[in-house]
């Protein structure tokens, strides 16, 4: 019976996703030079019933799941704008990188695809060394 009781501590609910992964979490803030990409809330569960899950474990679930949601925007990389509190946290989202904010309703082109411009201009990706 008690190790049913402890089999919840034990658990991770939020797994990472590939492009949450590539999210990069600015613990100290600094983010010059990147652009906003929005707000990110989060929340996960922090009890069961009358059990306590731990704040460490409470904590990483929330800055993964903020991982996965900021990739969606897509950002790749968060500040944490809260602490956890009640399973709730709330990170800003940034652009730092090569990481494009779509505008809302744009499709995005593929990386490897060359955009092309109103005008039939054609560009391609160059190659990284």
């Amino acid at each position: 019976m008690l190790s049913l009781g402890l089999l919840p501590a034990a658990c991770t609910w939020v797994e990472p996703t590939v492009s949450g992964n590539a999210v990069r979490v600015a613990y100290d803030g600094k983010v010059a030079g990147c652009r906003d990409a929005g707000t990110v809330a989060v929340t996960v569960a922090d009890k069961i019933a009358f059990y306590h899950r731990s704040e460490y474990k409470v904590a990483d679930e929330l800055e993964t799941m903020a991982r996965n949601e900021a990739a969606s925007l897509p950002a790749d990389t968060i500040v944490p704008r809260s602490e956890p509190k009640d399973g709730a946290q709330r990170f800003q989202a940034y652009v730092c990188g090569k990481t494009q904010l779509r505008q809302r309703g744009e499709i995005s082109t593929p990386a490897n695809q060359p955009a092309t411009t109103q005008d039939g201009v054609q560009t391609f990706p160059a190659k990284e060394h």
